[in-house]
């Protein structure tokens, strides 16, 4: 029974890996992760400079979906560039780095000192839904930045030999189109799904709960959502995808790998499942494995598709 996935020529002993922004600040936390069962992970998205992100309340939970507005608050990409080579030092699975910016020029800047750390693979944050005052409209709505910005960020890559994922939003009603602009400008893979833009009210004070009003969506409601825009993208670009978007149990990895998914991203799962839920994921995708006479989760991608 094979667990493993090749990823753009980077072992994963397992497909589940940490989404970013969940767990993934410093080298223990990801180190902890792996030893809880995760195949690798994906540190928390960072810029060129720290930023502080949005004042608290930024994160609420509820039965069958997480919101927050953290605002993408990170040490800078030096710092976490520490972060990275302690943890590498630490174990040996895979690491994604994670990159945000407000233009062009500063994903290119901040991919350039990312890329002197030991990442496996590189993803392109242009997709993060509650920072529009900061950065306006992501770049994830606009095929030719969404281009744009790929292109730049593979100029830095390339001389390290870094591949390189631009992580999609659900909110992008052409996600299509960006996918296959991402892929022309030199993209290796997509991530699919960000978090979907979302909000809550509390009754009581009759104002929106998060400081920012407005939140990103994970958890079990995003999932359809995500599986959706998965199975869009493989049908459209035949190229590797990091399935994210309300994975919490074995069974919803499986739903995503069927679609195309190569990776399985999981975050928010662990509000409702604990830390451990990395492994309980795997093992019940072995199971799967055992119940429906699978060798290999290689076997599955995609496979929805053809039935």
């Amino acid at each position: 029974m094979k667990t493993e996935i090749s990823f753009l020529g980077v072992k994963f002993d397992n497909p589940i890996v940490l989404a970013s922004g969940i767990l993934g600040v410093t080298a223990a936390s990801m180190k902890r992760c792996i030893d809880l069962g995760a195949g690798g992970v994906t540190i928390k998205s960072l810029s060129m400079e720290p930023r502080e992100g949005h004042v608290n309340p930024t994160m609420a939970g509820y039965d069958n979906y997480f919101l927050n507005a953290v605002g993408l608050s990170n040490p800078g990409v030096k710092e976490g560039v520490k972060e990275i080579i302690k943890f590498k030092k630490m174990c040996s699975a895979p690491i994604i780095g994670s990159i945000f910016g407000g233009s062009v020029e500063e994903f290119g800047e901040t991919a350039e000192i990312i890329c002197e750390s030991p990442i496996d693979i590189l993803e392109i944050n242009i997709s993060c839904p509650n920072v529009k005052e900061e950065f306006g409209s992501p770049y994830a709505y606009d095929p030719k930045a969404a281009a744009a910005i790929t292109k730049k960020v593979k100029e830095a890559t390339s001389k390290h030999n870094i591949p390189v994922s631009t992580k999609l939003s659900p909110n992008a009603w052409n996600i299509t189109e960006i996918a296959k602009a991402c892929k022309e400008a030199g993209a290796d893979a997509v991530t699919a799904v960000n978090t979907v833009s979302g909000m809550t009210i509390d009754t009581s004070f009759q104002t929106p709960l998060l400081t920012n009003k407005s939140g990103g969506v994970s958890g079990p409601a995003l999932k359809p959502i995500a599986v959706k825009a998965v199975w869009d993208v493989y049908d459209a670009c035949n190229m590797p995808i990091i399935a994210t978007g309300g994975v919490t149990s074995g069974d919803d990895a499986i739903e995503m790998m069927l679609a195309g998914g190569e990776l399985v991203g999981v975050g928010s799962a662990v509000f409702w499942r604990g830390p451990e839920v990395f492994k309980i994921i795997v093992d019940e995708m072995k199971q799967y494995m055992t119940n429906n006479n699978i060798d290999s989760l290689a076997s599955i991608i995609g496979k929805a598709h053809t039935s």
